[in-house]
């Protein structure tokens, strides 16, 4: 890993955004890929930050600090990950579900899914059951993406898919379910449809699970959701 890789992580870890800003402006400008930047720079800084929350060594406002801090350099990085002319993939509906504000590890999620083809619909956080819905109906999506931070909003989860189960929709799309909170265990007990460690995982998994729903209505299906993200 580069230093400038090295110095941008700190300063994701710290929450300093013009750190952030300036050291992924200086990686592009020294010819560092893109998806290197995001997953070696931003995405690992974040990972600590998300680590030392679990341990109890930080709180919830330093968190967000280093999240303000990561966004801002997402911003600058998006185009240049959608860039290059990727074959389309699909279509994606992502959310943080309701009573759950944080989007850090679903703005990754989000990220990385556009950046290897899919569209990706986001409708930010705290986002009900009848939203979802609604995004399936209107969108036709082949995934929907449901993110959670806090262990205490997970019951949105299941609630989201018996839902959907109810609205008719449920055949038509692929649920996949992460954050740091979640297992493939929980995946699984709440009839979710694919499991990865991580969110760059995720995006093949996401790819499989398209392939094998083509080859026949269902196929493939009931194997948890993606996860695993730190936040």
């Amino acid at each position: 890993m580069g230093d400038e890789l090295i110095r941008l992580a700190g300063a994701v870890q710290r929450g300093d955004v013009p750190g952030v800003q300036e050291w992924v402006r200086r990686c592009l400008e020294s010819g560092f890929n893109p998806g290197d930047i995001l997953q070696d720079g931003l995405v690992t800084g974040m990972s600590v930050v998300g680590r030392r929350f679990k341990n109890d060594e930080i709180f919830l406002p330093e968190v967000m600090i280093a999240a303000r801090a990561m966004n801002r350099g997402l911003e600058i990085l998006d185009p240049y990950l959608r860039g290059g002319g990727v074959q389309y993939q699909g279509k994606m509906v992502l959310g943080t579900v309701r009573g759950d504000l944080h989007d850090v590890g679903k703005n990754i999620v989000s990220i990385l899914f556009r950046g290897a083809g899919f569209e990706v619909i986001d409708l930010g956080i705290d986002v009900s059951e009848e939203r979802f819905v609604e995004a399936v109906r209107d969108h036709r999506p082949e995934i929907l993406g449901l993110s959670a931070l806090l262990t205490m909003t997970l019951g949105a989860m299941p609630s989201t898919i018996q839902t959907l189960e109810r609205a008719g929709y449920r055949d038509g799309v692929i649920v996949m379910v992460g954050g740091a909170p979640v297992t493939e265990g929980f995946a699984r007990e709440i009839g979710a449809d694919g499991y990865a460690p991580d969110a760059g995982s995720a995006v093949e998994k996401a790819k499989e699970l398209i392939g094998r729903m083509g080859k026949g209505k269902g196929e493939g299906r009931r194997e948890g959701g993606y996860g695993g993200d730190d936040l």
